[in-house]
């Protein structure tokens, strides 16, 4: 597809533009990871992330690589294999979960349950479980 044809895209305003790159279930979560984790492969990805299907988590991962926001590499092996991590862009990102982390804690969670408390985990402990 050449640059022309390309259809240019519309946003009412710049929070719409930051949460369809990064709004969602999961986007977040996979960003947080490979932030706090550094690379990971797919499968330690979907480990972190049990309530993803595979197809949601390949859909999120290339969505998230199309904004350059992760950035994928291939090894030439067989099986093949695949890493993921978090580009500079990316990064930025991040303290901004942190923020979104404090602000569901100061508001008691609105009255969910939490399955994980992700901005609690030593993440050296989840990735010796990975292993």
């Amino acid at each position: 597809m050449t640059e022309k044809s390309k259809k240019t895209k519309e946003a009412t305003c710049e929070i719409e533009v930051a949460f369809s790159v990064i709004g969602g279930k999961w986007k977040p979560l996979i960003l947080w990871f490979l932030g706090e984790c550094g690379t990971l492969r797919f499968g330690q990805l979907q480990h972190l992330i049990p309530d993803i299907t595979h197809r949601i988590l390949t859909k999120q991962l290339r969505e998230l690589e199309m904004n350059q926001l992760i950035k994928r590499k291939i090894y030439p092996e067989v099986p093949i294999r695949v890493e993921y991590s978090i580009t500079d862009k990316g990064r930025e990102v991040i303290p901004i979960l942190d923020m979104m982390c404090e602000w569901a804690d100061k508001n008691n969670y609105f009255g969910y349950k939490m399955k994980y408390n992700l901005c609690e985990q030593n993440m050296k402990d989840v990735l010796s479980r990975l292993s």
